[in-house]
């Protein structure tokens, strides 16, 4: 069960991942999907408690998605992505998802604007493209903390 959990969480990561850096969106239904699949997976490995938890993490994790995106620091699909993306792990889990997740964007910032800076993309880029892809970090750290967490 364990695989699939990884699998599923993999996937709809890197769907996110891969729509928000060509396109700049993260589509609700993506964010639905992902929510009520991270949340069927708590139900089925843990029960009604575990649900309880998972639950719990994704709704205190849009709230923070809420005041970064009022903060200018995410946009809004951004913060439903991180809410969808928390329901694979039970509350407890928050700050370790969070910290992954913070260290994954401080690396992709780096390297966006070092490769914007390098590559003169800073004056090219218009809209939306000039923005940093934030859910690639979501994603990135979201797996990568899946993968420290079974090591």
């Amino acid at each position: 069960m364990i695989t699939l959990w990884l699998g599923a969480l993999g996937a709809l990561a890197a769907i996110g991942a891969g729509l928000d850096a060509f396109t700049r969106r993260l589509p609700n239904i993506l964010c639905l999907v992902m929510l009520v699949t991270g949340l069927g997976f708590a139900f089925t490995m843990g029960g009604w408690s575990a649900l309880g938890l998972h639950f719990a993490h994704a709704a205190l994790a849009l709230m923070v998605g809420y005041l970064l995106f009022m903060a200018g620091i995410f946009g809004g699909g951004d913060g439903k992505f991180y809410a969808a993306v928390a329901s694979f792990y039970p509350l407890w889990e928050m700050l370790g998802l969070f910290v992954a997740i913070t260290f994954a964007g401080f690396f992709l910032a780096v390297s966006w604007l070092t490769l914007k800076h390098a590559t003169g993309l800073k004056k090219r880029l218009k809209g939306d493209f000039a923005k940093l892809p934030y859910g690639v970090a979501i994603a990135i750290g979201a797996v990568g903390y899946a993968f420290w967490m079974s090591r």
